[in-house]
């Protein structure tokens, strides 16, 4: 196959990171489709530590095109700065291009997110505050600018022109402070100077690409839980992490959709406000937030932890068709003694099936548990499948079992080497 999509299957922080740099040594291009700078992830290599915002993870092997695609918002000034930071780091000559109708995440967007997020007080969401909430709601209300407008300095003054005077009427609800067409006008000279050679159709680009048999890999970002639409809303991001959103969001015709691997953790995480069935506290919460490092790569935010979630894992099935998953550290559950997977809902006292549209109801839910022995031992040097302990293999075919998704490959550690690998999907 030469398309493949990475689609996190629960609240984001899977480790696509990681899954998505494993698959990058084999693809010719690596495409981020949706989100912005908002969605951090970070990727071992060599065992050192680098953290992604916006940039696709093929900017790690120096002969892959890295796409930032049609349905991202673009914050250009975070962009620069990444770029900036991975060059200090020994990444350089990062091949990159930019599409031409990706939006542009404002300076403005940012003081909305924060104010408006104040203003909620107890029912703010947890945005991280970078703008992205915004950005897309301009791209849907038709004020948004996007990354071609900079390339004609007329063009982009008359779309200040039309926008800023909206913008400011919404800043100055808020009490924020307003913003000139001339201070942005500024705002673009350094932007275009660094960016203007990068920004192109990128649609047709990989149209062109896919027809030459090229390999392309599709990142996500965040995950299946914080779609607009089918995650738990309103505690959602503000586009769709679905895979099958790709073919919308790179701007490609839907016979070319990738194939989907899952990326799922060996338990739940979630930043941020908003219901979490199988979420646990605690001293075994504890053990698993240190051993599995889980704080979150963009707000450092501890993240909440849960078992994992069956029924979660299903309905994201159901919506996606998913069929491979990667499982993710795995090798963190060797930090507690007993392990719990959350099999069933019951609401108001009767089973349900599936999860709930309102996040009245889901955070209602009494999640249903078996228990599962842990194998207090470490398996981070572990090869195959075959060399994992008895009981995390038998944990590893009740999820499969559950759930009727194959685990392509397994997670035992950070670094790229370890990972099991069960089925390719990314032929050579």
């Amino acid at each position: 196959m030469s398309t493949l999509a990475i689609q996190g299957m629960q609240w984001g922080d899977e480790g696509k990171g990681k899954i998505t740099d494993y698959f990058a040594t084999k693809a010719d291009i690596v495409v981020r489709s949706q989100g912005g700078n908002n969605a951090g992830h970070s990727i071992v290599v060599d065992g050192k530590r680098f953290a992604c915002r916006l940039l696709p993870s093929g900017v790690f092997h120096k002969n892959t095109v890295n796409v930032i695609a049609d349905g991202v918002t673009v914050n250009p000034t975070a962009l620069i700065e990444e770029m900036d930071t991975l060059d200090t780091q020994g990444i350089k000559d990062i091949k990159l291009l930019i599409s031409n109708r990706a939006t542009i995440l404002m300076p403005y967007h940012i003081d909305l997110d924060r104010a408006r997020e104040n203003a909620l007080g107890k029912a703010k969401i947890g945005t991280t505050g970078r703008g992205i909430g915004p950005s897309y709601e301009d791209k849907a209300s038709r004020l948004g600018l996007r990354m071609g407008d900079i390339l004609d300095e007329d063009y982009l003054r008359e779309r200040l022109e039309e926008v800023l005077p909206i913008k400011n009427l919404e800043l100055s609800a808020f009490g924020a402070r307003k913003y000139s067409v001339e201070e942005l006008m500024a705002y673009f000279v350094p932007v275009r100077k660094r960016l203007a050679g990068l920004i192109t159709d990128t649609s047709l680009y990989l149209d062109e690409q896919i027809a030459m048999g090229k390999k392309v890999l599709f990142e996500g970002a965040q995950g299946a839980m914080l779609c607009l639409t089918h995650g738990t809303y309103p505690y959602v991001t503000s586009s769709s992490p679905l895979a099958t959103a790709i073919p919308l969001n790179a701007g490609l015709p839907f016979d070319m959709a990738p194939t989907i691997c899952g990326t799922t953790k060996a338990y739940c995480t979630r930043v941020g406000a908003g219901p979490f069935p199988s979420e646990i506290t605690g001293d075994e919460a504890n053990a698993i937030r240190e051993k599995g490092h889980e704080y979150g790569v963009v707000t450092k935010r501890p993240r909440r932890i849960g078992w994992l979630d069956i029924m979660e894992l299903k309905y994201v099935k159901r919506i996606t068709g998913v069929k491979y998953s990667a499982l993710m550290l795995l090798d963190v559950l060797s930090a507690v003694d007993t392990i719990k997977l959350c099999v069933g809902y019951t609401l108001n006292g009767k089973a349900i099936n599936t999860m709930p549209s309102t996040v009245k109801e889901v955070g209602q839910i009494k999640a249903q548990y078996i228990e599962l022995p842990s194998w207090k031992e470490d398996i981070s040097s572990c090869k195959s499948f075959d060399e994992l302990p008895l009981n995390a293999k038998n944990y590893v075919n009740k999820i499969e079992e559950l759930t009727g998704i194959h685990f392509a490959l397994i997670s035992v550690g950070p670094d790229r080497e370890q990972t099991i690998i069960r089925k390719e999907l990314f032929n050579d």
